[in-house]
């Protein structure tokens, strides 16, 4: 059974930084590529960044460009997202995806940021 565990949120002041992380686990497959998307209260979820496995190529949301950046540790099966200069509109749940060279998406439960003013 696949599983994303993402973990590193948590609450911070404007102008902070933290570092999120996903594992992935019980695959069968070498991913297509991961990416981050987020997820404020009353608003769709929306695309933050995304890497793909097998080049380490990154894209990223021009919202987010020049304060977050996405790696991989291909070792670990995991994906960081590492995020400066946060601003209140940063608040919001994260949450990990995985795609399979099959197309197939799948999601982590997410880790809730909070930037407080």
């Amino acid at each position: 059974q696949v599983q994303l565990v993402e973990s590193g949120g948590g609450l911070v002041q404007a102008g902070g930084s933290l570092r999120l992380s996903c594992a992935l686990s019980g695959h069968s497959f070498t991913p297509r590529a991961m990416s981050w998307f987020r997820q404020a209260p009353g608003k769709g979820r929306e695309f933050v960044a995304r890497i793909l496995w097998s080049t380490g190529a990154t894209y990223s949301a021009d919202f987010v460009k020049g304060r977050f950046t996405i790696s991989r540790d291909s070792a670990k099966n995991t994906v960081y997202l590492q995020m400066n200069s946060l601003k209140p509109e940063d608040t919001a749940a994260y949450f990990c995806k995985v795609q399979a060279t099959n197309f197939q998406d799948y999601w982590g439960q997410g880790t809730q940021v909070t930037v407080s003013s």
